[in-house]
């Protein structure tokens, strides 16, 4: 009898110390799902590197019944700067040099041989681009200036052989697709038209011309952001 009271009596207090018990013994639960935070594309900021690609186009004014169409490989450097306006628009700049291999060599009748070629190539282009995160689509536009180079040789007349090569500027036009690969590296596809305007070559002789030139390229690029 004694024994049933007691019992009794400490039940309660047994069924009171449990959940502390089982605060103290192990426990396992299925970890929370974890997603990892979407990186953040960006693109503002300077930005350098190298491209190459493929010319060819047509010589203007006098020089076009003269001289074959040219073409011709490229291969240069870009730098440039873009500026986000807005979570997907920017505004930039961009400047290239290209050493060009864009030249064409021509006999229009027997005796007499022309060349032309594009020894190099610049541009300094404003950008507006819209970005799709990585993907980055833009169109340019801006200065162009190349140096051109004249070959002409006369059996006929005099036998004339003149050679003069002139800086000419005109203007560039041109629009692409740029992908980030990782944070730092872009690369890039672009088309390019430039028009450089016409320029005097062998004045004061019977052979003088006027001789300017419209090139298109399309080039590949890869780009380090800074």
């Amino acid at each position: 009898m004694r024994h049933a009271f007691l019992a009794a009596l400490l039940a309660p207090l047994a069924l009171g110390a449990l959940p502390a018990v089982a605060a103290d013994l192990p426990y396992r639960q299925a970890p929370a799902d974890y997603y990892a935070p979407v990186p953040v594309t960006r693109w503002q900021g300077f930005y350098a590197g190298l491209n190459a690609g493929y010319g060819w186009g047509s010589f203007t004014d006098d020089a076009n019944w003269l001289f074959a169409q040219p073409s011709g490989g490229e291969f240069g450097f870009t730098g440039g700067y873009n500026y986000m306006v807005a979570p997907n628009f920017l505004i930039g700049a961009e400047a290239d040099f290209d050493f060009t291999g864009i030249s064409a060599t021509n006999y229009p009748y027997p005796g007499r041989m022309t060349s032309g070629n594009l020894n190099d190539l610049f541009t300094l282009r404003g950008r507006v681009g819209y970005t799709m995160d990585r993907a980055l689509f833009f169109i340019s536009g801006g200065l162009a200036g190349g140096r051109t180079e004249i070959n002409m040789q006369n059996v006929w007349w005099g036998n004339f052989w003149g050679q003069q090569s002139s800086y000419q500027l005109g203007w560039a036009l041109g629009a692409g697709v740029e992908y980030l690969v990782i944070p730092n590296i872009s690369v890039k596809a672009e088309y390019l038209f430039t028009s450089l305007g016409s320029t005097s070559y062998f004045n004061y002789s019977p052979w003088a011309l006027q001789v300017g030139s419209n090139n298109s390229q399309v080039r590949l690029g890869v780009n380090y952001h800074f």
